[in-house]
């Protein structure tokens, strides 16, 4: 039920031209849930990636993958890796998986790379910019959201794109993701149209990207 979620909204996504879809498929957390609960997510992982690779093709869809994908399973990390080389040169939209992923290890992550590239010389202390730090994130060259969609009436980000969202809005939904589809992925969309994005300026000034636009 969860993947037929995936393909409803990234399908709703690609209809409507959104450029970049991220999905939170599996934290870094997860991995302490029962074992038999993570092979039974590792497998269905690996189906979704070998029954979607056609369709990612056909509809000119490119994958990424952001977090510590080293960590999953090699059968999962085989298929994965076959997908990503053969959406690589896929232009109309980006699906990006967050899988063994979380905020804070992503933060520290980018931290040792510019510490070490400090360390080397490559880049002066007082050269280091919000720029230079996000070009060390694992969304290197992918916008910042717009928009992330909590679901299962949770209200919280769960350790999600912390750096990335400082200015997104947000949507929090009761609807549990395996029953969440294209009504649900549209009326999200239409609350974040209703929204005054103004980036820490006035009306006045205009709705202005500190950022990406």
């Amino acid at each position: 039920m969860g993947i037929r979620s995936v393909r409803a909204v990234v399908e709703c996504a690609r209809e409507i031209g959104i450029p970049c879809l991220t999905l939170y498929a599996f934290s870094s957390e997860n991995w302490g849930r029962p074992r038999a609960e993570v092979t039974t997510l590792m497998g269905l992982l690996r189906e979704f990636l070998v029954r979607e690779l056609p369709d990612l093709s056909k509809h000119g869809i490119r994958l990424k993958v952001i977090g510590e994908a080293w960590q999953l399973p090699l059968s999962v990390r085989e298929v994965l890796d076959r997908t990503l080389a053969m959406t690589a040169g896929n232009n109309d939209m980006t699906l990006i998986l967050a899988l063994s992923y979380a905020g804070r290890d992503e933060i520290v992550r980018a931290a040792r790379k510019l510490a070490a590239d400090a360390a080397a010389g490559r880049i002066a202390p007082e050269a280091i910019t919000p720029e230079e730090f996000a070009g060390r994130l694992d969304t290197a060259g992918i916008p910042d959201p717009d928009l992330v969609i909590r679901t299962s009436g949770e209200v919280r980000v769960s350790n999600f794109l912390l750096w990335q969202a400082a200015y997104a809005e947000f949507v929090f939904t009761d609807v549990l993701w395996p029953d969440f589809g294209k009504p649900e992925f549209l009326a999200a969309l239409e609350e974040y149209s209703r929204r005054d994005r103004r980036f820490g300026l006035t009306g006045e000034q205009g709705q202005r990207s500190p950022g990406n636009s």
